[in-house]
């Protein structure tokens, strides 16, 4: 393990698109670090950059400029199919779409990352993630007859089948009922507390209550946190 206690390291990032032939500042001098094992919230309303932050550390996108360190790596400075690797092995997403393929069933859904690369004995590790996140029942279902709570446990399976040391939650119980949402974050307390980092971007307040530390976005750039 390296010394440096910190996962994730961004230093002045901006990013900047064109939009209509004008160019349109995103991020503005963002500099964040995340600790190993931290659980970070980023908060932000609509338009704040927050989800360009997140494409950002979760390597869907580059920084115009600035440096973005993960892990001690220089990610800004490597090929994209490293960049895939990376992303492949180290971070899990969940996403508030859910994003997975309705006419296959529950395990094959979870194992879906292993394509691109194995970990072990993936299908072992895929029931045992399925059991802990209570799927059981419901394995070889296909995902289009799953409850909304369920599916999303499902994309939450599946974004810790390669045991990332980075989880990304985007909006993750947006679509959820209150009593399943609260079971939702209680899962991602619980990957938390077994060690990995997690960042959760939201623009709610209840749900950030469940992280360590918040990071307030506004107009492109950290007013707190």
């Amino acid at each position: 393990m390296k010394n440096n206690n910190n996962v994730i390291e961004l230093r002045d990032i901006h990013k900047v698109y064109k939009m209509g032939g004008e160019d349109v500042h995103a991020l503005q001098g963002v500099s964040l670090n995340i600790k190993r094992g931290e659980f970070v919230a980023i908060m932000g309303p609509s338009g704040s950059g927050k989800t360009t932050l997140m494409n950002i550390i979760g390597l869907l996108d580059k920084p115009s400029s600035g440096d973005y360190n993960l892990d001690g790596k220089n990610v800004n400075r490597i090929s994209k199919s490293e960049q895939a690797e990376i992303r492949n092995q180290e971070i899990g997403f969940v996403f508030q779409a859910f994003n997975l393929l309705p006419r296959t069933n529950v395990i094959d859904n979870v194992l879906l990352p292993t394509i691109y690369g194995e970990n072990g004995d993936s299908r072992e590790r895929a029931l045992g993630l399925i059991e802990k996140l209570g799927l059981s029942d419901v394995a070889h279902h296909k995902s289009n007859q799953l409850s909304g709570g369920q599916i999303q446990r499902v994309a939450i399976a599946r974004a810790l089948i390669m045991e990332p040391s980075i989880t990304i939650a985007d909006e993750p119980t947006g679509n959820l009922d209150s009593v399943t949402s609260t079971e939702i974050m209680e899962v991602f307390r619980e990957i938390n507390g077994e060690g990995a980092t997690v960042v959760l971007i939201t623009h709610e307040r209840e749900l950030a209550a469940w992280a360590d530390r918040t990071v307030k976005l506004l107009d492109g750039r950290i007013m707190e946190g």
